[in-house]
C-alpha cells in the first residue's frame, strides 16, 4: 500500500524519515510517496487534505483537526527551542506594534507564539522562512521571526535578538514548546494509523542508534548549511518527544491550544487530538 507523506527538507525531518523512506527498517508492506516543502506550504496542503500523512505546525493543526489526527511519533517539542524575533543590530525599535514584521507563515506556530506574546502586532508580511534574515537586512521588514537553522546564524549577519519566544513560552507556561507534529488522515483505518506511528517511531530510533546513517540524506537537502549547524539543528529539534510525545508532550500541546483559545486566537472543535 502506498501513502503520500509530506515533510520539510530541514535536517530534523530528514533525520527522522531517512530510515523509513530508504527501507533501513521494515516498513511492514507500506510504501511512501514523499513530498518535500517548507512548513507553511505543508500547512496549507493539510488544510486542503492533499496528503495522507504530513508534518505541520501545531498552529495549523488547530484548523486541520477535523480531518487529521496527531501521531505520537515524529514531533518537534523542546525547551527554549522556539522562534526568535530579530532585527538589524543598528536599528532601534521603540514600539513593536508599529513595525513591519516578516513571519514564516500565518499558520506557523511561530506566528501563533508571536500573537500570544504581542497580540497587537498586526503588520505582518509573509516570507519563506529562509528569506526572513535578508528581508530584515534589506529593509523590507523592520523585524523578522526566524525559525529552524537561522537561530544559529543570524548574529553572524549583523542581526540582533529582540526576544526568544521559546524562552517567553517557558516563562509563561513552564512546559515544552510544541512546534510541529506529524498527522495522518482521520478516515484511514485505525490499525493503519497505528502502523504508521509505529514505523515513524522505529525510524527515529534507528536514526538515534545510527546517527551518521542519515547524514547523506540530510546534506542532500541542507543546501549551504555547514555540517556543524546541521547537527545542532537535529540536536535541538529531535529528542525523546520525537520518539513518543508521552503524557508530558500531549499535555504541552493542550496547554498551547488552551492558551490560544483563552486569548481568542484559535478555536478547537471537539475532536480527539492524538491517536491512542
Amino acid at each position: 500500500m502506498k501513502l503520500t507523506l509530506g515533510y520539510s527538507p530541514c535536517p530534523n525531518d530528514c533525520f527522522i524519515f531517512d530510515a523509513l523512506i530508504h527501507n533501513k527498517i521494515d516498513t511492514e508492506g507500506l510504501r511512501f510517496e514523499v513530498y518535500l516543502g517548507d512548513v507553511e506550504t505543508l500547512n496549507k496542503k493539510a488544510l486542503k487534505r492533499e496528503l495522507d500523512i504530513t508534518k505541520l505546525s501545531y498552529h495549523a493543526y488547530a484548523y486541520a483537526i477535523d480531518n487529521y489526527i496527531l501521531l505520537r511519533a515524529g514531533s518537534a517539542l523542546g525547551f527554549n527551542c522556539g522562534p526568535i524575533l530579530i532585527k538589524d543590530s543598528r536599528l532601534k525599535i521603540k514600539d513593536l506594534n508599529a513595525i513591519k514584521i516578516a513571519i514564516p507563515g500565518k499558520l506557523t506556530t511561530a506566528n501563533l507564539l508571536l500573537s500570544i506574546a504581542y497580540p497587537n502586532c498586526k503588520n505582518k508580511i509573509e516570507f519563506v522562512f529562509s528569506e526572513i534574515e535578508n528581508a530584515v537586512l534589506s529593509g523590507e521588514a523592520d523585524a523578522g521571526l526566524i525559525i529552524h537553522e537561522n537561530r544559529f546564524t543570524y548574529q553572524e549577519k549583523g542581526l540582533g535578538k529582540i526576544i526568544d519566544l521559546g524562552e517567553f513560552w517557558d516563562s509563561l507556561i513552564h512546559a515544552p514548546i510544541p512546534l510541529g507534529g506529524i498527522v495522518i488522515k482521520r478516515n484511514l483505518d485505525t490499525a493503519l494509523q497505528q502502523k504508521v506511528n509505529r514505523l515513524i517511531k522505529k525510524s527515529v530510533e534507528f536514526a538515534f542508534a545510527n546517527p551518521e546513517s542519515s547524514m547523506a540524506y540530510v546534506k542532500e537537502h541542507a543546501q549551504e548549511m555547514s555540517e556543524d549547524v546541521m547537527k545542532k539543528h537535529i540536536a535541538l529539534y529531535v529528542n525523546d518527544f520525537s520518539i513518543d510525545l508521552g503524557e508530558t508532550g500531549i499535555n504541552a500541546v493542550n496547554l498551547l491550544f488552551n492558551k490560544a483559545i483563552e486569548l481568542n486566537i484559535i478555536k478547537i472543535n471537539n475532536q480527539k487530538v492524538v491517536i491512542d
